[in-house]
């Protein structure tokens, strides 16, 4: 160091500029480590140096680029080759090291540097090399695509650990069946392998032996009598129609509502002060065994279904013959609920089979099937009109399991019950459910949240088997097993427990009979065990009549939604539903050319009575912008859409029509009596005028007037 010091002094401005240089790459060249043996080795070198002409080479050009800044300088001028970024930067060669030994470095095993690199590829492509023998040039050799094993590769057409390749190692599967309640089917732990050769063959009358065998085995295994159950199912799907046309003259279907029906049946049209009923009207024939469940067509109520323990479905019309009109089969054990849709044009249908079915009520086709891998008890739609695609169902394994009806999958399962799931009724403007199940219990949900959000359990409360909302939305009823009717109250949408109140009186000798409201909330029905049918006054609670409906237990009971005294019940014997209702209320006919709009009854040639509220004819009001579209008793009518201000409008100049024609047809008939007594009295006038002959002699004498 000492003499590198005395000659700098001695050296000129321009041989510093150089030696600088040269101390610069001698600087280098110690960070590298390279091997120097002596200080008169490096002079020599340096003197060299000196003594050359000045002129730089184009490799030393490059290397001065590159590391300009002592190895710190990330940016590169130009694409500099492999063995330029490996040579040494300044000196002599080293001749014990490497050409990777020499190249720059940053530890002591290499060059290392930041950058991103994706955990799942490197994790991949390492462990397909150690696994497989192969993996993807990190090069980006175009000729070379694979390191390592590329014959291998090529068979495996490059697939990585993550593809599934085949390593070799893969165990072999056997034929297993493991369920120990399958007695014929159960393999064990020694079942052969799926790919396994026999090497001895048996003759062909052993082998047709060996198969029959192995048929009947087949056919006695679980797997195989879910594979029947299932052929069954589709094979037996049918409809049966009983009508001659399933259109009118005016190409209306049987679903539309009647023309004569004599009652209001427009969804918005609750009747009032509802009456007991007095006789039996009609029966329908046609179920074999029990009914379990009948539901009024959605809206007007002018269709009725029923299931029954025979596995039929059946569709029944109750203004126009009052006879079934569709029977369908699809079930291969009875039908323990149905529920129709928002609009009536589908209904879902539970069966023992441990099926449910979704079916299109004009037609009869099963538009889908869903399997619920244990009895359903209970089958609901959701009533929103935009949730309607959605269904919910009870079951025997206690959960509540609902489907989507476009695509047949489960969407959620509500698994908190302790028991048998018996019922399933919405509330809250349809946005929570309760569920009512074998363990004495209450579960409040939310849509689509299957936790649930209370829990109603009381010492006194027992199973409630079927549940009803009331038509105001502020009751709800079940019918519990303990020979009462118990009584929930809805206060700012929590469900409450009456624990006081209940309506007695009745023995349902452990049968799940249903409940209803009159319309007007004036009375409550519900049969019993002994086929009788109870009729409750709601506001005392005491009872109002009982008769015997049926022979057998009344299942069914529900009030008509738009009349004010028919009842349909539905029992146990073979006379299945039977209609009850007030013979003085009750219309056959309406003898009006008014097809839309019934509102009078002709009677002798007259009409008599109007038989419902009339629109009064719109008049206007101090301060009052539009027309007054009220009923004749005062009932304000609620507008929902612009359709529905139409049809009242069309309402309101229809009852205008009708009062004129009314006067009309008085004007003709005091017309007619004028014209009447003009021609009485005429043919009196002519009778005493008319000559009377006595005897020619006599003469002519005439009638004084």
């Amino acid at each position: 160091k000492t003499d590198l010091k005395m000659y700098y002094k001695k050296m000129t401005t321009k041989n510093r500029k150089n030696l600088k240089i040269g101390q610069k790459f001698r600087l280098q060249i110690c960070h590298q480590n390279i091997y120097m043996q002596n200080t008169a080795f490096v002079l020599r070198g340096i003197v060299k140096h000196l003594l050359a002409p000045n002129v730089a080479s184009s490799l030393e050009e490059k290397v001065v680029a590159i590391g300009i800044e002592k190895g710190k300088n990330k940016v590169l001028g130009y694409n500099p080759k492999f063995e330029e970024l490996y040579a040494p930067t300044a000196g002599p060669k080293n001749p014990y090291k490497s050409n990777q030994s020499l190249a720059p470095k940053n530890m002591l095993t290499g060059y290392v540097e930041k950058t991103h690199l994706s955990d799942f590829h490197f994790e991949n492509e390492i462990r397909s090399f150690d696994t497989l023998g192969y993996a993807d040039n990190p090069s980006g050799n175009v000729a070379k695509n694979f390191i390592g094993d590329t014959s291998k590769a090529e068979i495996n057409n490059g697939a990585t650990l993550f593809d599934k390749a085949k390593t070799g190692r893969e165990k072999r599967k056997r034929q297993v069946n493991r369920d120990p309640s399958d007695i014929e089917g159960f393999t064990g732990p020694w079942s052969r392998f799926e790919d396994e050769e026999a090497i001895s063959k048996p003759t062909q009358e052993q082998q047709e032996k060996i198969n029959e065998y192995l048929k009947k085995q087949q056919m006695k295994s679980k797997k195989f009598k879910k594979i029947a159950q299932d052929e069954e199912h589709l094979l037996d799907e049918s409809v049966i129609i009983h009508m001659k046309e399933t259109v009118d003259y005016r190409g209306r279907s049987f679903m539309d509502l009647p023309s004569y029906s004599g009652v209001n049946l427009r969804e918005d049209y609750v009747p009032q002060n509802c009456t007991i009923p007095k006789r039996l009207v009609h029966t329908f024939n046609g179920h074999q065994k029990q009914v379990n469940a009948i539901k009024w067509f959605p809206k007007s109520g002018h269709l009725f279904l029923s299931c029954s323990m025979d596995g039929k479905v059946k569709l029944w019309d109750t203004y126009n013959k009052n006879q079934c009109l569709i029977t369908y089969k699809g079930h291969v054990k009875p039908v323990k609920d149905i529920c129709f849709n928002y609009d009536g044009t589908e209904f879902i249908s539970a069966s023992f089979d441990r099926y449910l079915k979704l079916w299109d009520t004009e037609t009869g086709k099963v538009k889908n099937r869903f399997d619920a891998k244990s009895i359903p008890f209970c089958c609901k739609f959701n009533p929103d009109q935009d949730k309607n695609n959605m269904i919910m169902a009870g079951l025997q394994n206690k959960k509540i399991t609902q489907w989507d009806t476009r695509s047949g999958e489960v969407v959620q399962t509500y698994d908190r019950h302790l028991g048998a799931v018996n019922s399933i009724t919405f509330f809250d403007r349809n946005r929570r459910f309760v569920s009512t199940s074998d363990d004495k219990s209450l579960r409040i949900w939310e849509w689509e949240i299957p936790v649930d959000t209370k829990l109603i359990q009381n010492v006194g409360l027992h199973s409630i088997p079927t549940m009803t909302k009331s038509p105001d939305d502020q009751w709800i009823i079940g019918q519990s097993m303990d020979n009462r009717i118990v009584l929930f109250q809805l206060i700012d949408d929590k469900l409450k427990f009456a624990k006081k109140k209940s309506l007695r009186g009745h023995n349902t000798q452990g049968f799940p009979c249903t409940t209803d409201f009159s319309p007007d909330m004036s009375y409550v029905i519900s049969g019993d065990g002994d086929g009788k049918l109870f009729i409750w006054n709601w506001k005392t609670h005491r009872i109002e009549a009982q008769w015997k409906a049926h022979d057998k237990q009344t299942m069914v009971s529900l009030w008509h939604p738009h009349e004010k005294s028919k009842i349909i019940t539905g029992g146990g014997d073979v006379i299945n539903v039977h209609f009850m209702n007030n013979s003085t209320h009750f219309i056959r006919k309406v003898a009006t050319k008014v097809s839309k709009f019934p509102m009078e009854i002709k009677s002798a040639g007259r009409y008599k009575n109007w038989t419902n509220p009339v629109y009064v004819s719109p008049h206007v009001q101090p301060l009052h912008k539009g027309p007054d579209y009220s009923f004749q008793d005062g009932r304000k009518i609620m507008f929902t859409s612009k359709a529905e201000l139409d049809r009242k409008f069309e309402q309101v100049n229809l009852a205008k029509k009708i009062v004129q024609y009314l006067s009309d047809i008085k004007e003709m008939e005091m017309m007619y009596k004028v014209d009447i007594a003009n021609k009485h009295e005429a043919e009196k006038t002519f009778i005493e005028w008319t000559p009377k002959e006595k005897s020619m002699a006599k003469g002519i004498v005439y009638n004084e007037i």
